[in-house]
């Protein structure tokens, strides 16, 4: 795992250097920055920190950021160049062609929430897309500070269908799209940490906020435990595409988790995060870093990561994965068979559900999951 560590790190750092830098400049509130340019996103900081995301932690409205920066991003081919530019605000500039592709089911509650920050500030589509997702990960303890890269092309047509890997698919279809759009399997495995910080919200129709782990207001490995554990029982109605059972009421396991979690291109992957924060954190940071500039030139953009909040600490005790209570080593269904599995402690007390994620009111509004009322209130980049 050591390589595969030092490849994503050389991935951040090749980005960071590719960028446009400047010497310290002073903004017009007071905040010293790299680059001049990057003074028009402090409003935009401020606007977001105090009205999106309203200072309450890591929760739906950082959960949702997240989402949709990865949906729209991921919307490019390196074979297929009708597949899009990539993380170039398409998802939201087209949103009642994109958002009505079944993959995309759900992301109007993102455009519901970003789309009127977006009609108030000048910068483009793309860019808040992405700053917004960084500023929420911000929000989550254990996550490290996110990487951002300033002055992305906004989209000018929209992304086709079948860019989004869907949960039903198979581990071979899942990576066949990811390494079009350039990403290895180690560079996908990192990418899904984000599921530590996640939950579903289209998957099963009569529940919604459903986490993938006990843990969704942490960024820390549960998830790569949790998805080891077999699976017992559904959080509400059973038979629902792409799910599949999970260990503890309350988590919904997504299929493309579980099957990547066993398979062999992947299981001792997904495994090596297993209690080491500190891989899993610089692993997705570097993934992270790489997928927000999918398509674009990054030798044209400013490096603007001194404009990122630094985001909580995580202390090592919060950072010890361990099993649910009732379950121990015993429940673990290893696929990885190079490395025996970490010893880890059993959490104390009575097994019961865990809450769903308290979904922001701010995601309802006129968009519609088909698509349908997706207007946006802004103007197109050209």
């Amino acid at each position: 795992m050591l390589s595969t560590t030092f490849f994503l790190l050389t991935v951040l750092v090749t980005v960071s250097n590719a960028a446009v830098t400047r010497r310290a400049t002073r903004c017009p509130g007071g905040q010293t920055v790299s680059n001049k340019a990057c003074c028009a996103l402090f409003p935009v900081l401020e606007d977001i920190q105090k009205n999106m995301f309203a200072d309450d932690g890591c929760a739906d409205a950082a959960h949702t950021t997240l989402r949709v920066a990865f949906h729209d991003a991921i919307g490019f081919s390196k074979t297929k160049r009708s597949f899009g530019t990539g993380a170039d605000g398409s998802i939201f500039i087209f949103p009642e062609q994109e958002l009505s592709y079944d993959a995309n089911l759900g992301i109007a509650d993102a455009f519901n929430l970003e789309a009127p920050f977006i009609a108030n500030h000048s910068i483009g589509v793309a860019d808040f897309i992405q700053f917004a997702a960084a500023v929420g990960l911000t929000k989550c303890p254990g996550i490290l500070r996110p990487q951002f890269l300033f002055g992305r092309v906004d989209a000018t047509a929209p992304a086709p269908d079948g860019t989004v890997p869907e949960p039903f698919q198979d581990v071979p279809t899942i990576l066949a799209r990811m390494a079009d759009a350039g990403f290895s399997p180690a560079e996908l495995v990192a990418l899904l940490a984000s599921h530590s910080i996640a939950g579903a919200d289209d998957v099963d129709p009569n529940l919604s906020g459903l986490p993938f782990d006990s843990t969704p207001s942490v960024f820390d490995t549960q998830f790569f435990v949790e998805t080891l554990l077999k699976g017992t029982l559904f959080p509400g109605t059973s038979g629902n595409q792409g799910e599949v059972e999970s260990a503890m009421a309350g988590v919904l396991r997504l299929q493309s988790d579980s099957e990547l979690a066993r398979a062999p291109q992947t299981s001792c992957l997904w495994q090596a995060n297993v209690n080491n924060q500190a891989l899993m954190a610089k692993s997705f940071q570097a993934a992270f870093a790489k997928m927000q500039v999918v398509g674009q030139d990054v030798s044209k953009m400013v490096d603007c990561s001194d404009v990122i909040p630094e985001p909580p600490v995580l202390s090592t005790t919060a950072a010890q994965a361990f099993f649910p209570p009732g379950l121990s080593r015993s429940n673990i269904e290893q696929s990885c068979k190079a490395v025996s599995f970490p010893n880890l402690p059993t959490k104390a007390g009575a097994p019961k559900a865990v809450p769903s994620i308290v979904q922001d009111p701010a995601t309802n509004g006129a968009c519609q999951d088909d698509g349908t009322a997706c207007v946006a209130p802004f103007t197109k980049s050209t």
